[in-house]
């Protein structure tokens, strides 16, 4: 029906019939949508590019068992990677890891080598085992202390010890001096 169609009458029954009216209060307004949260981008730039960078840290191509573990920081000369390849430095201190699983391996490397470093130790061993009786096919205590020497500050140079001192079953270690 449209408006002109309208008989006055009827809005007047229509009041009638429903009665007085009491004008309700005005309602706040709904509540805006809450302004999205601010976010660190750069951080998040710099959290993605650490975890794609330890991604490809751990792809790496993983040591075998007579891979031998060598490693040596820029501002440590050649020379002393060599003298530590033929057994040259006396280790002070020694690890044993055989025998242990991975994560508890890397709490006692870690506790070691911490050690090591508040008693002034130059050069310590660290026992790791060649890997041939583990369930994989990659030695993996080997490849742990590698990656865990790796990323420490304090350690300037590894490298695995000579055959008469564990070969490639067990690493020198040169720390820093604290």
């Amino acid at each position: 029906m449209a408006k002109d169609d309208r008989n006055p009458d009827d809005s007047e029954l229509f009041r009638q019939a429903i009665g007085p009216v009491r004008e309700l209060p005005a309602a706040a307004p709904p509540p805006a949508k809450p302004k999205p949260r601010a976010r660190a981008a750069m951080a998040e730039r710099d959290e993605s590019e650490a975890l794609g960078e330890f991604r490809r840290a751990m792809a790496q191509d993983d040591l075998e068992a007579g891979d031998a573990l060598s490693y040596r920081r820029d501002e440590v000369p050649p020379r002393v990677l060599q003298r530590l390849r033929r057994g040259l430095y006396a280790a002070q201190d020694e690890l044993d890891l055989h025998h242990s699983d991975a994560q508890a391996a890397e709490t006692l490397l870690r506790a070691f080598l911490q050690h090591a470093r508040q008693s002034g130790l130059g050069c310590v061993r660290i026992i790791h085992g060649k890997g041939l009786n583990s369930d994989s096919a990659i030695p993996v205590l080997k490849n742990l202390v590698d990656r865990v020497l790796r990323h420490r500050a304090d350690v300037l140079a590894f490298h695995s010890a000579p055959a008469a001192q564990g070969g490639t079953g067990a690493v020198l270690v040169l720390l820093a001096k604290r």
